[in-house]
């Protein structure tokens, strides 16, 4: 009677392994969830945000196409891209398909990730000027009036540089920063109003109730989701892409939609 039963249950546990594991190479991945925020800021208008990160791409795939298609459904003002555009194999040329492919009335932002810093690109300034993505490196630019972009390094990898960054930024304006890594919050809180980040890809792949099995180093304790500090506050997407292995479980790839509203007087 034992052997039976012990038959069936591995079967049972057969079965849920491969249905995970279809799951997370097949279904996951590309079953992209738009999440939608919305909050007051100082801000005269309206400013609707579609945040990209970590997509890792190697060109136009199903996913891809998902994503172009959900960015023309919401139709944001303005795109912003917290880095890691690569895909494993370290080349531009994936990316670019997917960045030239992007648009929106306040434009498409982009600052470095780790990958980027990994496999430097000569003229990488003109390179993304070419696709039509404005690339940001310790650097700020009001998008709208009173609305600045604060655009880092890699704060992790790389060298960023908040200071410069602020220098022409007035002290009225309402400040939007941009960072890979979402561990450097905890050193800037304050000096901004909103930062976006990504990096951990929500742990890409979750055991349900249990932390992270995996993050790469400058997560720290910003997992995914919205932190506050100092009077800042954060949002750390899940990202689009995969890295180290192709696929998700658990942690369903991202599109966060984030708009600030005037406040109310």
């Amino acid at each position: 009677m034992q052997r039976p039963a012990a038959r069936r249950i591995f079967k049972c546990l057969l079965i849920l392994a491969v249905l995970a594991l279809i799951d997370g190479l097949l279904i996951e991945p590309n079953w992209i969830q738009v999440t939608h925020w919305t909050f007051s800021g100082n801000v005269a208008a309206p400013l609707k945000i579609a945040h990209l990160t970590d997509l890792h791409s190697s060109g136009m795939s199903f996913r891809e196409k998902r994503l172009l298609k959900l960015l023309d459904v919401e139709a944001p003002d303005i795109i912003v891209v917290t880095g890691d555009t690569l895909s494993g194999w370290g080349t531009y040329r994936g990316e670019s398909e997917i960045l030239s492919k992007l648009h929106a009335p306040l434009g498409v932002w982009l600052v470095r990730g780790n990958w980027e810093i990994s496999y430097p690109l000569k003229n990488e300034r003109k390179f993304y000027e070419k696709i039509g993505v404005h690339f940001l490196l310790n650097q700020s630019m009001e998008v709208r009036p009173g609305i600045w972009l604060i655009g880092l390094d890699d704060p992790t990898f790389g060298h960023a540089d908040l200071t410069k960054a602020l220098v022409n930024v007035p002290s009225y304006a309402y400040r939007i920063a941009l960072f890979h890594s979402p561990q450097f919050f905890s050193a800037s809180a304050g000096r901004y109003d909103l930062a976006l980040a990504g990096h951990s890809h929500g742990g890409q792949v979750r055991i349900p109730f249990l932390e992270p099995l995996w993050l790469p180093k400058g997560v720290g304790p910003y997992v995914e989701g919205w932190f506050e500090k100092n009077g800042s506050r954060m949002y750390v997407s899940r990202g689009i892409g995969m890295t180290l292995l192709p696929l998700r479980f658990d942690c369903r790839p991202e599109l966060a939609i984030l708009t600030i509203e005037p406040v109310v007087k």
